[in-house]
């Protein structure tokens, strides 16, 4: 039995995205209430009930969202041009390594607009 688990986790941020033409509202410093999903897919356990337990996405992820928190993304190492797009491969590249069964992350910047990466 294969299942996928998603944890959610909230930041606020601001941005700006320089390579948006000249006089986009994009490209202005602007924040957003962002939402990461993160999807982890492997095999239940049939003797326990469980694949994942949920407190080590949390452990693996909260760190990295904290840092983040209330910061200019264009800041951060590797995100000077913080786009949806490059976020979600940022973050990836982040957890990959850290999160056994990490399939796919995904990225709201408002409750309309998001993007998913799965590793490929």
């Amino acid at each position: 039995m294969r299942i996928s688990l998603r944890r959610i986790f909230d930041f606020e941020a601001a941005q700006h995205l320089p390579s948006f033409p000249e006089g986009h509202k994009c490209r202005r410093l602007h924040g957003h209430s962002f939402r990461l999903e993160v999807v982890v897919t492997g095999a239940v356990d049939l003797k326990t009930g469980l694949f994942y337990d949920h407190a080590k996405i949390a452990d693996v992820v909260r760190p990295i969202v904290d840092k983040m928190d209330h910061t200019c993304l264009n800041e951060t190492p590797g995100l000077e041009n913080p786009t949806l797009e490059l976020m979600t491969k940022w973050f990836w590249d982040k957890l990959t390594t850290q999160l056994p069964g990490l399939s796919e992350i995904t990225l709201h910047e408002t409750p309309r607009a998001s993007c998913t990466f799965r590793g490929e």
